[in-house]
């Protein structure tokens, strides 16, 4: 995905070509996109803002046959760790102190390395930091693991010179936990793409082509997994795909073990990262639900509403927040059978409607991304 696929030949150019800062982009398992939300922000913010600012961009451990010097014109630094699990603490601090002797600003994703961020005072450089969702209260996570990234929340919140929210929810939150005045910028998603199906997928993937509801998940508890299939294991009637990285976790594996082959209407895939095969599965869907409970403006899910499908949510404020009120919601599995059963053709055209007419206001690269322009200014 190295460029937006409308109107890719527009950048924005903010600044004058001749001033231009040194960002380091921190937090990511780099570029070209290919994992998650971070990713795929620092590949549009590079994209769009390449005459503008001059990006450095810091990749996990990749093999070396597989790396390449640049991206949209950032220049890739690479190191030999993981940017996930315990590693990515380490990770992200090296970073951190690599970016303070080669850049002019950094723009931290995520809170991994924040132990590192009271050093700031010998290097006066600006840092601005986007911590995500609400982390600290995922399920996942043990006593001593919650205690440990709120204490990164409020070391990231104490040391950076600005804070980036990405749901208005958060930035309540932040504001009554920390009187922090945060910068309210979302996601954009709109290089989601309908695309017809091809006689070739539908062979690959049995249910294209069919009437099925789709859920796109990282394999953890929070994102409600276990409901979806425990919900559609007692309505054969209907057909549900779920994507997720199911091998990640022994959450994840329990579940394609219980799951994946025996039932007739429930598909487990494997995780997709093509864009194209994605797309193709996403903008067929019938119904999408969005399962997440502890995530702020999913990326996922504002680009399912660029696509127009309506969509099932689970209760939680950043998700209202996110669609405004204008899906239906769950909060367990009695309700959400109900929903399934008793939706209907009219109800679900309006949801279509109205989440598209969002993500066509709030959820786009071109707005997000000036936004960004804005605040690293």
């Amino acid at each position: 995905m190295q460029k937006h696929r409308e109107n890719n030949s527009k950048k924005l150019d903010i600044m004058s070509k001749t001033k231009r800062k040194k960002v380091a982009i921190i937090g990511t398992n780099g570029l070209p996109p290919r994992y998650g939300g971070f990713e795929t922000l620092a590949n549009y913010l590079t994209y769009y803002l390449q005459d503008s600012f001059n990006f450095i961009v810091y990749c996990s451990k990749t093999p070396r046959n597989e790396r390449i010097s640049s991206y949209n014109n950032a220049r890739l630094v690479y190191l030999p760790l993981k940017a996930n699990g315990w590693q990515s603490i380490i990770y992200d601090a090296i970073c951190i102190l690599h970016a303070w002797l080669s850049a002019d600003e950094l723009l931290v994703l995520g809170n991994s390395g924040a132990f590192i961020l009271p050093l700031k005072v010998l290097f006066g450089k600006k840092v601005i930091t986007n911590i995500g969702g609400i982390d600290w209260q995922r399920s996942k996570w043990n006593y001593f693991e919650r205690k440990f990234i709120q204490v990164c929340e409020t070391i990231c919140i104490r040391f950076s010179d600005k804070v980036i929210t990405d749901n208005r929810y958060i930035q309540h939150l932040y504001k009554n936990r920390y009187a922090c005045d945060s910068e309210l910028i979302e996601y954009g998603g709109d290089q989601a793409k309908k695309i017809e199906v091809t006689p070739e997928m539908e062979s690959k993937y049995k249910f294209l082509g069919k009437r099925y509801f789709l859920s796109v998940n990282r394999a953890q508890s929070d994102n409600n997994i276990h409901m979806l299939l425990s919900v559609f294991e007692k309505l054969p009637q209907y057909l549900l795909v779920v994507i997720s990285n199911w091998d990640s976790s022994e959450y994840g594996k329990n579940l394609k073990q219980q799951y994946k082959g025996i039932f007739s209407n429930i598909f487990i895939v494997d995780a997709i990262y093509d864009e194209f095969r994605l797309d193709m599965i996403r903008s067929n869907a019938w119904i999408y639900i969005h399962s997440q409970s502890f995530c702020g403006t999913a990326p996922s899910l504002v680009e399912v509403m660029n696509l127009g499908i309506p969509i099932i949510c689970y209760d939680a404020k950043t998700n209202r927040i996110t669609t405004e009120n204008k899906c239906v919601y769950f909060e367990n599995e009695s309700e959400l059978e109900k929903i399934i059963l008793s939706l209907n053709n009219e109800k679900l055209k309006q949801i279509a409607s109205d989440v598209y007419q969002i993500a066509n206001r709030r959820y786009r690269w071109s707005v997000i991304v000036r936004e960004y322009a804005r605040v690293l200014g």
